[in-house]
């Protein structure tokens, strides 16, 4: 049952108030439990009951009240409308097929590790470890540092549906840098065959980078810093203080 057409049909309109509302909706199905099993469903609502539907196993409308049966045989009888829901079955059908096709296997996350600065925390550098576009929904990460499992200033957030059949997941870890030392962030999840390691130290040159050009921006303020010091003290030695007036 075309909804726009079911709506008009009946004679429903919307109509809202302060002290009172009706409310018409439909809703589309489609609904599986294989490429073979498939029902396409569209109902029709008016105040939360449910007026008519079609159903595609039936190949017909139905209407549940009264005036609603009456407009549901006029559907039947117009073999247009009966074709249109024969197609939105097809297409209905079309889909689940490519859905199971797409998601029934496990599909591997793609992996990146990104540095950042800590905000508030007791360490001034965190790592992040996302995995994007994977499926089935149960994953695990975890860090290493030095080939030995952490969980001290680690966060993560709960797996987060992309809208799409995938999934993304981040975990956070804050640190203080310890010169030689290696973190890992470890992947498990079905569709490999072991857990992954993705290292950071290995991971992305640019990112070890940031470590250098910051350690080189600490240490040559400490320079300055030392050197200014320096001049201060050497020209405050022997100098005597004249009171004026």
């Amino acid at each position: 049952m075309r909804v726009h057409g079911f709506l008009s049909l009946l004679g429903v309109f919307m109509v809202f108030s302060r002290a009172d509302a009706v409310f018409a909706h439909g809703v589309l199905r489609c609904l599986f439990t294989s490429t073979e099993d498939v029902l396409y469903l569209e109902q029709i609502y008016f105040n939360k009951l449910l007026l008519g539907q079609y159903n595609s196993t039936l190949g017909k409308y139905t209407g549940y009240t009264e005036k609603a049966h009456e407009k549901a045989e006029a559907l039947n009888k117009d073999k247009k409308a009966l074709d249109q829901e024969k197609i939105k079955f097809l297409i209905c059908k079309f889909h689940i097929s490519w859905v199971l096709d797409k998601i029934s296997k496990p599909v591997e996350p793609t992996v990146k590790l990104t540095l950042v600065e800590a905000t508030g925390g007791r360490h001034p550098n965190m790592l992040v470890c996302s995995a994007y576009d994977f499926y089935p929904k149960l994953i695990q990460l975890s860090w290493l540092r030095n080939g030995k499992e952490t969980k001290t200033d680690v966060l993560s957030t709960e797996e987060l549906s992309n809208g799409n059949w995938y999934y993304q997941i981040h975990s956070y870890l804050e640190f203080t840098p310890s010169p030689g030392e290696k973190i890992s962030c470890k992947v498990d999840h079905a569709s490999l065959k072991e857990p992954k390691l993705y290292d950071w130290e290995l991971f992305d040159e640019s990112e070890r980078n940031k470590f250098a050009v910051g350690g080189a921006g600490l240490l040559l303020g400490l320079l300055v810093f030392v050197a200014g010091l320096i001049f201060y003290k050497k020209n405050s030695v022997g100098r005597t203080l004249v009171p004026t007036g």
